[in-house]
């Protein structure tokens, strides 16, 4: 099979770790919205989940002073919606009223749930110790909500440089885990 080179600014496109989603956050009484790719499953119970948000978000500066967030998980039909808050600095714009987003007061965190979203995820910053080096932050899910009508959620996808896939054809196969 021949090879060609990938240019290493590309390899994230073969790594994405699962659905994009919509960290919310809220700081000095002002609600924002971020799109964030890289976030991963460190633990199961407690559902730990760690996450990369660049320095240079606004976002960032929430997240290290409120030390709590949302992760709310997106549907294909709010692609559009999802692409143009990550175009957009929260510095400068409500996002929510900018984008038609919904922001529902949340049970354990002061960072608001997105009501159009399936799958909303309450955390708080749990560690932090790679957060000077990395941007890498490791948080608790203390509360998690889910639209029960949304049987087969079409997520989106980051595949880099304007590229999306959404979430496929479900299939079972045999596995010991329940």
């Amino acid at each position: 099979m021949p090879r060609r080179y990938l240019p290493l600014g590309r390899v994230y496109g073969l790594l994405e770790p699962g659905p994009v989603v919509l960290l919310t956050t809220s700081h000095k009484g002002r609600a924002n919205v971020m799109p964030m790719s890289w976030h991963t499953m460190m633990e199961f119970e407690p559902p730990l989940v760690g996450c990369v948000v660049s320095g240079r978000d606004f976002s960032f500066q929430a997240l290290e002073a409120t030390r709590e967030c949302v992760l709310n998980i997106p549907t294909v039909a709010l692609a559009k919606q999802v692409v143009q808050c990550g175009n957009t600095s929260g510095e400068r714009v409500d996002k929510f009223a900018r984008f038609g987003l919904t922001p529902v007061p949340a049970s354990m965190v002061v960072a608001p749930l997105i009501e159009e979203c399936y799958a909303n995820l309450e955390c708080r910053v749990a560690d932090t110790r790679m957060k000077n080096r990395y941007n890498f932050f490791v948080l608790e899910v203390v509360a998690a909500w889910v639209d029960p009508t949304c049987k087969e959620p079409r997520t989106i996808h980051h595949r880099g440089h304007g590229k999306f896939v959404v979430a496929g054809e479900p299939f079972r196969l045999q596995s010991r885990m329940k």
